[in-house]
């Protein structure tokens, strides 16, 4: 996938298919639609392509609230990437970018992306103070001749996904409903930085991530994960929040990993976080939060060990374009869970 940073150099050998949004976390519903995107420009032999914003233009027009992301622009690249698209326009989201009119963006897009047709989302808007809509993006097709493609939301247990529920569900540590909407279980990425030494002295060395300060966390607790570094990858136990025992205020992000002895200072570690075990709390002793945590590990090596049902991994049953009998909706936490479970519903369908 080829990355666009500067519009005017854009230069596309062939006109496109063409999408527009922030994609962050690029979740199920993301996929939907840029997956029938992508199907759609081969079909037409297209180029497909999409246009991103960072940052997020809530940190332009609210610089005073918050602004928390499910990846970084790094990890956002990556996902769409993987996704078939042929190119990616990412916009620097500027005050200047904020007051484009709405038609006068459109044009700047159609000026240099050529697209044929623009898929969008139902509350799809865009321009100065959100000025144009899908109505006018049709209106503004009919003059530069381009088509627009609307596409239905997706939706887990009756509820669109969003980006923002999905971040909700994370700060909750609704950590298996998050996983849900994302297709995969959310993630932290940080590098490895000097401790206080605490979990080692107790007998459970951590690796203290240094985590972006605007990516969302987990609710504070205890979480079974799997870390991976470079070729690496290991069940762990992570422990986000303060450590109330010890009467640490600061916010801590740190991982035991099971069966590792080494040195990872400066190593770049990405946290996956399949299940929550239990909040954090404060313990009367050192000896008591000891033995919680042997508990918490039994409890970790059980879940990530185990070998899980294979239709857990399976949320959905419907009818495709009447092309066949039934088709399901799978996930996993990586390419070959996600085969994986495809592969067991389908043929629990046809048993």
């Amino acid at each position: 996938m080829r990355v666009i940073t500067d519009l005017s150099e854009a230069e596309l050998e062939r006109d496109s298919i063409l999408t527009v949004g922030i994609f962050d976390g690029v979740h199920l519903g993301h996929r939907y639609l840029i997956e029938g995107m992508v199907k759609r420009a081969g079909e037409k032999a297209l180029l497909a392509g999409a246009v991103t914003f960072d940052p997020h233009p809530r940190e332009i027009l609210f610089p005073h609230e918050p602004t928390l992301y499910l990846n970084t622009l790094e990890e956002r690249i990556r996902l769409l990437g993987a996704l078939g698209l042929d190119f990616l326009m990412v916009i620097s989201f500027s005050p200047q970018v904020a007051c484009t009119a709405a038609e006068a963006f459109i044009r700047a897009l159609h000026d240099h992306l050529r697209p044929r047709e623009i898929w969008v989302g139902q509350g799809f808007v865009f321009g100065y103070r959100r000025e144009g809509d899908v109505s006018q993006l049709k209106v503004l097709g009919s003059q530069l001749g381009f088509q627009v493609h609307l596409v239905e939301p997706l939706r887990v247990r009756g509820e669109p996904v969003s980006s923002s529920k999905i971040r909700a569900l994370i700060s909750e540590g609704r950590i298996e409903e998050a996983a849900e909407s994302l297709g995969r279980c959310p993630t932290v990425t940080g590098r490895v930085i000097v401790g206080s030494g605490r979990g080692k002295e107790l007998g459970f060395p951590t690796a203290n991530l240094e985590v972006p300060e605007k990516r969302v966390i987990p609710a504070d607790g205890v979480y079974a994960v799997r870390v991976q570094w470079g070729a690496e990858n290991h069940p762990a136990v992570a422990n986000v929040g303060t450590r109330p025992t010890f009467g640490e205020g600061k916010r801590l992000v740190e991982a035991h990993i099971l069966d590792f002895e080494g040195d990872l200072y400066g190593e770049k570690l990405r946290l996956e976080f399949i299940e929550r075990l239990r909040p954090e709390r404060r313990f009367p002793s050192a000896e008591e939060l000891v033995s919680q945590m042997h508990l918490d590990v039994s409890q970790a090596r059980k879940i990530l060990g185990q070998r899980r049902n294979p239709m857990a991994g399976v949320r959905r049953y419907e009818e495709v374009e009447h092309t066949a009998d039934a088709a399901i909706r799978a996930f996993g936490r990586d390419l070959p869970e996600l085969f994986a479970n495809a592969a067991y519903g389908m043929f629990d369908l046809l048993a």
